[in-house]
């Protein structure tokens, strides 16, 4: 890892099995080498560097645009983070994910978009169905829980609550489904596939 990376690595591992008492579960389910797509519901700011902390090898976040400012602007790079545009998203950013995971990487995708009010799992868009297609890389899902009440959206006041990640299977697409997903249709059904997983968990 580099430097900034790993120094943020081991900030919030300490931080999260200090203050929340984080507990894995399925870890042995983990891919560790080579492009994995990492598929996650999303409750909190807290989830990337959760999920980040499962590896011990840097990996790929997506992060909105907005927040490139100021330091951070030049910390959310060193932290791998890729900028996106929310509010008119286009597939610049889908192609930007595809090409890392092709090139290799590992890279975290929340497929719900935004964090959730209710603590329940919402709904996705079909987006991470076409890269998991165009990708061909292995799927990851995982589950966060108890995310949402350390950090709620809308809130900026960390709250003492424990911490849950769950890793599921991995997910392999034969290269019969990827090249028979061409439509909208063929790329919800692996998206629901997708979330079907993270949802089991």
């Amino acid at each position: 890892m580099r430097w900034v990376y790993w120094f943020g690595w081991m900030l919030f591992g300490a931080a999260f099995r200090t203050l929340f008492g984080l507990k894995i579960v399925g870890e042995e389910h983990l891919i560790t080498e080579g492009p994995v797509l990492v598929a996650s519901n999303h409750q909190s700011f807290l989830d990337p560097p959760l999920i980040g902390n499962l590896y011990q090898t840097e990996m790929v976040f997506l992060a909105r645009k907005t927040l490139f400012v100021g330091f951070f602007k030049w910390l959310y790079p060193q932290w791998n983070a890729i900028p996106v545009d929310q509010d008119r998203p286009d597939m610049s950013s889908l192609k930007t994910i595809i090409r890392k995971l092709k090139d290799g990487h590992r890279v975290l995708v929340f497929p719900e978009g935004q964090r959730t009010l209710d603590g329940e799992i919402g709904e996705a868009a079909p987006g991470i169905g076409l890269i998991a297609a165009k990708s061909g890389a292995v799927i990851q899902p995982v589950r966060i829980y108890g995310a949402r009440e350390a950090l709620p959206r809308g809130s900026a006041r960390i709250h003492f609550a424990r911490i849950t990640v769950v890793v599921g299977k991995p997910i392999f697409l034969t290269a019969t489904e990827q090249k028979a997903a061409r439509g909208k249709e063929d790329y919800e059904e692996i998206t629901a596939r997708i979330m079907g997983a993270i949802s089991a968990l």
